[in-house]
């Protein structure tokens, strides 16, 4: 069930679920919390390709990457998030 494609679908599904949008940010560590254990490391992956997509907006601190939604790619975004809720 938890290719790439949905992985990427909830990601951003999770993230405006908490208001993660522009100037809000959340550690880039915290993607993975709710996901199963044996996925993690394909979330940071998948989350990776999305802040190279644009999708994701990354925000570099001296406390570690935060990470916030790209606004500017609503469609992109909602493509993903359908694509998530559809599965």
């Amino acid at each position: 069930m938890w290719n790439t494609r949905i992985i990427k679908g909830k990601i951003p599904h999770k993230l405006s679920r908490l208001g993660k949008f522009k100037h809000s940010h959340t550690s880039f560590d915290n993607l993975q919390k709710g996901f199963p254990k044996e996925i993690r490391n394909r979330v940071k992956d998948a989350a990776i390709e999305l802040i190279k997509e644009n999708i994701l907006i990354k925000k570099p601190t001296n406390y570690g990457l935060e990470i916030s939604i790209n606004t500017e790619k609503s469609a992109e975004i909602i493509k993903y998030i359908k694509e998530f809720l559809e599965e």
